[in-house]
């Protein structure tokens, strides 16, 4: 069972992201339901590890067997979902993932996959100059350049 829930005010959701990042670029996705480019990752649910979410997340949209490298942000963000409207509060952990011991790089610049009803895009996409990308969240713009060496916890207001 993931963990999220819905209210009157708002959407809850507790997350993972992977944040692969290979010659200076990060992988990012998007899918015909957010024209953005986002983070692989998704939902944590109750009695997983926000490490475990983020790998099992690697498993079922990549095919992939990753490690785990350390985490990086943990980020409560309030926003509103530019495809549904819908307000979410979400928390999220960013997780630094090794990917150096699967197929992903051979992969190309960008790549589809076919998942269940959805078609995902991965795009490598150039830390230097995310900022210019449609890409959520904004805090990671900038801050994929330097990686903290501790943990950060950010709060952002989109």
């Amino acid at each position: 069972m993931d963990i999220t829930f819905k209210t009157d005010l708002a959407r809850f959701n507790l997350r993972a992201a992977a944040v692969i990042i290979r010659d200076g670029k990060v992988l990012a996705m998007s899918d015909e339901r957010s024209p953005y480019f986002y983070l692989p990752g998704g939902k944590i649910a109750l009695g997983e590890t926000a490490e475990e979410a983020a790998l099992r997340e690697l498993r079922e949209e990549l095919g992939i067997e990753a490690a785990v490298v350390r985490p990086l942000y943990v980020a409560q963000s309030f926003f509103t979902e530019e495809g549904s409207g819908e307000s979410f509060h979400e928390i999220c952990f960013y997780i630094l993932i090794d990917c150096s011991d699967t197929d992903l790089a051979s992969r190309g610049e960008s790549f589809i996959i076919k998942e269940r009803h959805h078609t995902l895009e991965f795009k490598w996409l150039d830390v230097d100059t995310l900022e210019n990308e449609y890409f959520y969240p904004t805090f990671l713009r900038k801050r994929l350049i330097n990686l903290p060496e501790g943990v950060e916890m950010i709060t952002e207001h989109e």
